[in-house]
């Protein structure tokens, strides 16, 4: 069944499940996840192979966990031309995007005479960057997260992603990856690949950062594992709202609702709209628009809508704009009479999709964006994944003799107000060294 909800009506719980959607399972994960983290800790290699087998791939060694040159020859027959093309079309625009992004190596100001602030910006020295597989294969993913790492210029960049049953990395994300310039790809996913980053094992490397978008296990793993390694942003379970007014086109908001919920039952995807005319159109029109895809894609949506997402009411453009803001989606698509004029009232969002000639598959594969975006509300504070992930900034001053005594007596001050004598003594006893 697909939920049909008015915002107005909702319950407390209603909305509470509503604008929760998948952290709860997340929440739940935690004892899991603390169990897989330990033994991987204590494990290595020895506890990733034990979860391998029991998950993805049942006569899995230590041996391959790590891509060879043999893997990633063997991938580019396998995918084909015509997908080797498209990843390259792809790599290029997101690579083209990317690249704007790079600030200045260094920069400086003059504050006061005699006085040079600046920063010094350097990439991290290592990433982890996690591709998910579940049924399908992402090589947008491997892409989305080596082509800014490859941009910032990171000097070892790691890859882990679930083995098929065989026990191999997908052949497009590995030919993704090495479009991208990436080669050092392990075949291990879920939990463990995650603790196995942080914590280092007998093959994994211990990364500075772990990055990428996962199920609610990895998402679980992560939280645990958040002040041992820098986890990133939340990029959980996928989630996106559609939002329109009464001049969208039902059909385009129908497809396009589809496009997220069908990632897994644990996606969030809502419809909304005050216009109960393209509301009851598009519900009409989704059944049909379902029964056109695989059984096991249908499941996906149907859990998703049923939960999570559906179709949600409003009184106005107004309240629509308002629980777009409380929401904080992932992916925004806005179907309205002016995209532009709504853009400047959007505040929240992981991405803001303008127009039905931009839906969100554009920006999933070649648009250019990144494509890992913040989830579960974290729109709020978050950004989607840019070279300044993998990116530090160092402050760096300098005074001449004239600059130093411009300060001197503030800075004194200001030390002996908060009670650091040695932060004071450490400048009056300059003058005296100073021959003064």
């Amino acid at each position: 069944m697909i939920q049909v909800r008015e915002l107005a009506t909702l319950s407390p719980d209603e909305l509470t499940l509503i604008m929760r959607r998948a952290e709860q399972d997340i929440t739940s994960l935690l004892p899991q996840a603390q169990q897989v983290v330990e033994s991987v800790r204590h494990n290595g290699d020895a506890a990733l192979v034990d979860y391998v087998r029991r998950f993805d791939a049942k006569d899995y060694t230590v041996a391959d966990l790590r891509a060879s040159d043999e893997d990633f020859e063997r991938a580019y027959a396998e995918v084909g031309a015509e997908v080797v093309a498209a990843i390259r079309h792809a790599h290029a625009n997101i690579q083209r995007f990317h690249a704007e992004q790079m600030p200045e190596p260094m920069w400086f100001m003059e504050v006061e005479p005699g006085i040079m602030a600046g920063e010094k910006i350097t990439p991290i020295a290592s990433a982890g960057l996690y591709v998910p597989r579940g049924k399908g294969a992402f090589p947008s993913v491997m892409l989305m997260l080596t082509v800014p790492a490859k941009v910032a210029g990171v000097p070892r960049i790691v890859v882990i992603t679930p083995p098929n049953p065989q026990g191999k990395a997908d052949p497009a994300a590995l030919v993704a990856a090495d479009i991208a310039g990436v080669r050092e790809v392990y075949a291990v996913g879920g939990m463990a690949a995650v603790a196995g980053l942080a914590f280092g094992t007998q093959t994994l490397p211990r990364v500075s950062k772990i990055i990428g978008p996962g199920s609610s296990y990895v998402s679980a793993a992560k939280r645990l594992l958040y002040g041992v390694v820098d986890v990133g942003l939340p990029a959980g379970p996928s989630e996106s709202i559609i939002l329109c007014d009464e001049t969208a086109d039902p059909r385009l908001a129908a497809l396009d609702l589809l496009v997220e919920a069908e990632h897994g039952a644990e996606s969030a995807a809502l419809l909304v709209t005050h216009s109960r005319a393209v509301a009851d159109e598009a519900l009409r029109l989704l059944p049909s628009y379902i029964a056109e895809l695989p059984e096991w894609r249908r499941k996906f949506i149907e859990s998703v809508l049923s939960s999570y997402g559906g179709i949600l009411l409003t009184n106005s453009l107004e309240d629509s704009i308002a629980f777009v803001n409380a929401y904080a989606p992932e992916h925004l698509e806005v179907l309205t009479a002016d995209p532009f004029s709504t853009l400047n009232r959007i505040q929240n969002a992981g991405e803001i999709l303008l127009g039905g000639y931009t839906p969100i598959p554009t920006s999933n594969y070649t648009l250019g964006l990144n494509a890992i975006l913040p989830t579960g509300g974290f729109a709020r504070s978050f950004s989607s994944v840019s070279v300044w992930d993998f990116l530090k900034r160092s402050g760096i001053g300098y005074c001449n003799r004239e600059g130093y005594e411009r300060l001197h007596n503030t800075t004194v001050t200001l030390a002996d107000y908060e009670d650091f004598p040695a932060h004071a003594m450490a400048l009056r006893k300059r003058r005296a060294l100073w021959g003064e």
